[in-house]
C-alpha cells in the first residue's frame, strides 16, 4: 500500500528541498544532483553522487591492455557534467522550478512524491548520457535509477555504478551477499550470508589497485560515528542503509576513490584515510588473471559500451526519530 504520508517541498532559487520526519533532502541544480541527504540529523554526503565508470586498474588490465583501450572512461569518471534536469510531482512534470519559475510556488507546499531526473553527458568520443533518477516518498525513502545509453564505437566499461562520498571515514559496515571480496568471475568462494566489516580494509597489495568489491548484494548499511558539525554533542554511531530493489547489485566501501588508488604507485603514496568511498555498482567487469596477468577477461565478464545498461536501488528512510 502506498504511503500517504506527505513530503513538505521547498522550491528555492537553485535547489529543491524535501522533508520530512527525521529526514531533509536538498537536490542542487547547480552541481547536478542530491547535495544533501540529512537523516535524524546526520548528515551524509560530502559530495553529490556521480556515476562511476572506473574502477582501479589491476595487474590483468594493465597486462592486457585493457587499461589503455578503455582509458576514456577514466576521463569520463572524473569529468562528466550534469547537462538536463527534469522535475516531476505526484507523477506530473513541471517546468524546472528555478528563479523566477519558482515564485509561483508557497512556502508551504507538500507532495506524496517527487521525482528528479538528471542527465550527465560523459566526456567520451562520441558522448553519451546517463540519466540518474530519484524518487522521494513521505517516508524519506529514495528510489534511485540509473540508465546509460549504449553507443557505437564506445570501448568497454570498467563498471557502471554511482559513487557516493560520505564526508568522515566509517566504523564499518554490515551487508547481506557473498562472503569476502567478490568479482562477476570470482563468486565461486563466497558463501551468502550477512556479514560485518569493520573499517574500511584495503587490500594491501604492493602497487594499490582494485579491492573490496562485494557481488550479489541484498542491503548494505554504514555505520559512521564522527560528522563534522562541530556543534554536534551526539556521538553514538548512526546507519544508511541501501537495498535491493529489482534484483541484487554489487558494491565497494573504501576510504579513496578509484582515481586516488590508480594515482599511487605503492601503499605508502596513498592518502590519510579522511572519508567513506561508497560506490553502487549495476555492472562490474571480471578482474581475469588465466594466465600470468596477460590474458583479457573471459567475454561474459565485459561490460560492452554499445550497449544499454540499467539498475536501481534504494536508500531506506529513516528508522528513528
Amino acid at each position: 500500500m502506498a504511503s500517504t504520508t506527505k513530503l513538505n517541498v521547498v522550491y528555492g532559487d537553485v535547489t529543491l528541498g524535501l522533508n520530512g520526519v527525521g529526514f531533509s533532502y536538498i537536490f542542487s541544480y547547480d552541481h547536478g544532483g542530491l547535495e544533501s541527504l540529512v537523516q535524524n540529523g546526520k548528515e551524509w554526503l560530502y559530495r553529490v553522487p556521480r556515476p562511476a565508470f572506473w574502477r582501479a586498474t589491476t595487474d590483468n588490465d594493465r597486462g592486457n591492455g585493457f587499461s589503455a583501450t578503455s582509458a576514456t572512461w577514466l576521463g569520463a569518471d572524473m569529468f562528466s557534467s550534469c547537462s538536463a534536469i527534469k522535475v516531476a510531482v505526484d507523477g506530473h512534470a513541471i517546468p524546472l522550478p528555478i528563479a523566477p519559475e519558482n515564485n509561483r510556488y508557497t512556502a508551504s507546499e507538500t507532495a506524496a512524491e517527487v521525482t528528479l531526473t538528471f542527465t550527465y553527458t560523459t566526456t567520451t568520443i562520441p558522448a553519451t548520457t546517463v540519466d540518474v533518477t530519484y524518487t522521494v516518498t513521505g517516508t524519506g525513502k529514495l528510489i534511485v535509477a540509473a540508465h546509460y545509453v549504449g553507443l557505437p564505437k564506445l570501448p568497454e566499461l570498467p563498471a557502471f555504478g554511482l559513487r557516493f562520498l560520505f564526508p568522515t571515514p566509517a566504523l564499518g559496515f554490515d551487508y547481506q551477499g557473498l562472503s569476502g571480496e567478490t568479482y562477476p568471475d570470482r563468486l565461486a568462494g563466497g558463501r551468502p550470508g550477512t556479514y560485518h566489516v569493520s573499517g574500511l580494509p584495503v587490500t594491501p597489495y604492493l602497487v594499490p589497485q582494485e579491492c573490496g568489491m562485494h557481488m550479489q548484494t541484498k542491503w548494505a548499511a554504514i555505520t559512521r560515528k564522527i560528522t563534522q558539525n562541530n556543534s554536534d554533542p551526539d556521538r553514538q554511531p548512526f546507519q544508511l542503509t541501501f537495498q535491493q530493489t529489482n534484483k541484487s547489485f554489487a558494491f565497494s566501501c573504501l576510504p579513496y576513490t578509484p582515481e586516488e588508488l590508480e594515482n599511487a604507485t605503492h601503499k605508502e603514496e596513498l592518502p590519510l584515510e579522511r572519508r567513506t568511498v561508497l560506490t553502487i555498482y549495476g555492472a562490474v567487469r571480471g578482474v581475469g588473471g588465466i594466465d600470468s596477468w596477460g590474458s583479457d577477461v573471459e567475454k561474459p565478464y565485459h561490460i560492452a559500451g554499445d550497449a544499454d545498461h540499467d539498475f536501481s536501488f534504494a536508500i531506506a528512510g529513516p528508522t528513528k526519530v
